[in-house]
């Protein structure tokens, strides 16, 4: 019976009527110098180039349903390009007709902070780079046709 007891004890407890807190004051809060400028909608093509951005799943669709091959393999062919990307970078590699990525050494430098002006050293570094081949300039962006 002791445990019967202590309940109706905790009951008591929480039937007890809460203290109320002291609320701190802030002072008033300054009036906004100028309201906010109004965002323009993006533009209508900008919105259908972002929504027609091919993901891994729809290019491994479209390469399977044009080769007659299983997902999964293309996948797993997809997946070996990328290994072998990443492991060759290094010394340059070479995606025929589409481009090539390049490893590119930036030298140290000294540049300036915009907000104090204070000259700040900017250490040697890797930077990888992806260059288009011309094959594939060409076909996205037809080149222009030389001036007579």
């Amino acid at each position: 019976m002791a445990k019967a007891e202590k309940k109706p004890a905790k009951a008591a407890k929480a039937a007890k009527p809460a203290k109320t807190a002291k609320v701190a004051t802030k002072p008033a809060a300054k009036p906004a110098a100028k309201p906010a400028k109004a965002v323009k909608a993006p533009a209508p093509k900008a919105a259908a180039a972002k929504s027609a951005v091919l993901t891994k799943t729809q290019i491994i669709a479209g390469i399977a349903e044009k080769t007659e091959l299983q997902k999964k393999k293309v996948a797993e062919v997809l997946d070996l390009i990328t290994e072998l990307t990443y492991k060759n970078a290094k010394n340059g590699f070479t995606l025929p007709g589409i481009g090539k990525v390049v490893v590119q050494n930036r030298s140290a430098r000294v540049c300036r902070n915009p907000q104090t002006g204070e000259p700040v050293k900017v250490p040697a570094r890797k930077v990888l780079k992806f260059r288009f081949a011309k094959a594939a300039k060409d076909a996205i962006i037809p080149p222009k046709a030389a001036k007579k």
